[in-house]
């Protein structure tokens, strides 16, 4: 395993769940030898609670490298089991904020496109309803404050798509900031020589679900990271979210 990790940013341990606040440019899970929000936690965990052997992270959901945002993860299988359940049968609720380009509107409206993951690719693509490989993608969206040429939108997911959120922004002609791969022209975030490092303004703002084992419902927001509040925006911040000092 990897020494000297930076530890994960924990927002609430409950049990077995763990939310955590994911960084932009970081992969949820990678293969060994390769730095992850898994391997960071389970290097946090093993350390923290002197675990002599391997340590078990369940895995229930992921976010795309650039994304940033609250995650739940989990300390044991049947933890795991459950909410994954839960995200297959689309039950939990996920929030999400996104800078894009251009003026949305109306203020607030639903996308529905038909998509599907291109094989082999880390890519998506819109496709027509009758392609064999069509799958319904559905988000709900609110504007929450507009520029001259952007505008930040929360959205509702209501299915749950690789890469749904970034296609469906791109090809209702709204590409979120930084996402070349869909798009965007305008820089976002830490411009690393690793692309695969980079960010996009695209951040999971709240996670709402069933606890697996205490069936408590838990409602988790993660706050934005500092890199939106050095935008060069004139954007009004939600006031729970101060600039860092």
């Amino acid at each position: 395993m990897q020494s000297k990790l930076l530890p994960p940013e924990i927002l609430l341990e409950e049990g077995a769940c763990l939310l955590i606040n994911k960084p932009g440019g970081l992969l949820t899970q990678g293969p060994p030898g390769i730095d992850s929000l898994e391997t960071r936690i389970k290097q946090f965990l093993k350390i923290r609670d002197e675990k002599p052997g391997k340590v078990y992270v369940g895995v229930p959901h992921r976010l795309d490298r650039p994304v940033s945002g609250v995650m739940v993860f989990t300390k044991n299988v049947r933890a795991a089991q459950r909410l994954a359940s839960q995200f297959r049968e689309r039950t939990i609720s996920k929030t999400y904020w996104a800078v894009v380009d251009g003026y949305v509107g109306p203020d607030q409206g639903t996308w529905q496109d038909w998509m599907r993951k291109l094989p082999d690719q880390a890519r998506s693509e819109i496709v027509t309803a009758d392609h064999p490989d069509a799958k319904k993608a559905i988000l709900h969206y609110r504007v929450k404050a507009r520029q001259k040429d952007r505008t930040w939108i929360e959205i509702q997911l209501e299915t749950g798509r690789t890469h749904q959120i970034r296609l469906q922004a791109s090809h209702h002609g709204h590409p979120i900031l930084g996402d070349e791969m869909y798009g965007s022209t305008t820089p976002f975030g830490p411009q690393t020589l690793d692309f695969r490092k980079r960010w996009i303004a695209l951040h999971s703002r709240n996670l709402e679900f069933e606890h697996p084992i205490s069936k408590r419902t838990v409602s988790q927001t993660a706050v934005l990271p500092e890199i939106w509040h050095t935008l060069k925006f004139s954007f009004e911040l939600a006031p729970t979210d101060p600039p860092k000092t």
